[in-house]
């Protein structure tokens, strides 16, 4: 069981174990290749979106892509086994769809996590695209909900304030906390901001905790 900070104490939460219909993953300890082959892969994201090649070159690039699918396509795992995003020292947990961040706290008093947005997540004048910070939030408030001994819950709404504009390749900090507990409802909130303290945007959220067996 898990502890969570209520009004500055700590109290045991004793549906922490529950999950709702949700199966219960476990930490991936890939061999040493899985975070290279990441990486290499958002490098090869960050390209598909900026360049500008002849189609010869697109035509090798497609067979060479259609061989690694094949090559690949034989191991694909159910969700919970698949090593993508169970990988807890990689950036982004070693999943592709998040964004490629590193958790620096994860305590009960909140997670904080510090990264780049990359030339893939291009909105437009060297701008993060605003629709990858929802994806951020959402992400954070997830792992605040844990890390405060929370069961695991679903995102009820996420409000996010665009303070700035977001720019790639920078690096920033994302804070997030859990502000109070009503019942099967934790609030939330975060701020994204620079290394000097610039604020970006800040979200608040509601996350519902699941009841047996839902979804």
């Amino acid at each position: 069981m898990s502890e969570q900070a209520t009004n500055g104490q700590t109290s045991v939460d004793e549906e922490y174990e529950h999950h709702g219909g949700f199966p219960k993953f476990t930490a991936a300890t890939p061999g040493p290749n899985f975070g290279p082959f990441i990486e290499a892969m958002r490098t090869l994201q960050d390209l598909a979106v900026s360049i500008d090649a002849p189609d010869d070159v697109l035509a090798e690039a497609r067979a060479q892509a259609e061989a690694l699918a094949a090559l690949l396509a034989p191991y694909e795992a159910k969700e919970g086994e698949a090593t993508g995003g169970r990988v807890i020292g990689l950036p982004g947990r070693g999943s592709l769809l998040m964004l490629p961040w590193m958790i620096e706290k994860f305590d009960a008093e909140g997670v904080r996590s510090r990264g780049v947005f990359r030339r893939y997540h291009l909105g437009g004048n060297a701008a993060a695209h605003g629709g990858v910070l929802p994806l951020l939030f959402d992400d954070i408030f997830g792992m605040t909900v844990h890390a405060a001994g929370r069961p695991i819950s679903r995102t009820a709404y996420l409000h996010i304030n665009y303070r700035k504009v977001t720019p790639l390749n920078v690096p920033l900090v994302i804070e997030g906390r859990v502000d109070r507990v009503e019942g099967r409802k934790a609030f939330v909130s975060a701020r994204l901001t620079d290394e000097a303290g610039t604020l970006l945007a800040d979200s608040d959220a509601l996350m519902v905790q699941l009841l047996p067996g839902q979804q």
